[in-house]
């Protein structure tokens, strides 16, 4: 994996991440004293715009990540912070899908179905991949002995 591949993708992950946080916020957290208002806060159409506009090189990344990444440690033995990888994965579909669903389903069960579901898989992605940072990290500065998860004696 090239470095400006990870650097991309972790960027594009914390823009995404902050903005979809931000727009929860805005959205379900704050209420406005105005009876009329669209919007509970001035900012949050330019903040569901970045997070709309930003997921697609997020996904576009995630397809080079794809090949550049986890093609090559698939297969890998010992196995080498697959768990929090594969979770990474699944919820990354699921977000992505459910992302989608929210712009096009407009039946309220569905358009309900989908928020839920983009919450739980977003929610679980940010997790997921924040730990799978951190074992990777960990791995990579000798933490860990010979890259197959057990703690090396200090």
């Amino acid at each position: 994996m090239r470095p400006w591949e990870r650097w991309a993708f972790n960027a594009l992950a914390l823009l995404v991440s902050a903005t979809g946080l931000l727009y929860l916020w805005m959205q379900y957290g704050m209420t406005t004293s105005d009876p009329f208002a669209v919007v509970n806060h001035p900012l949050q159409p330019l903040v569901l715009h970045l997070h709309v506009m930003a997921a697609p090189w997020l996904i576009l990344l995630f397809g080079i990540l794809i090949s550049a990444h986890v093609s090559k440690k698939i297969g890998e033995r010992p196995p080498s912070n697959r768990r929090t990888g594969l979770v990474s994965i699944a919820t990354f579909v699921a977000m992505t899908f459910s992302g989608y669903g929210l712009q096009v389903f407009t039946d309220p069960a569905w358009a309900r179905a989908m928020l839920l579901l983009h919450l739980a898989s977003g929610g679980t992605f940010v997790l997921a991949y924040l730990i799978h940072l951190y074992i990777g990290l960990r791995a990579a500065r000798g933490c860990y002995g010979e890259n197959n998860g057990t703690r090396r004696a200090a």
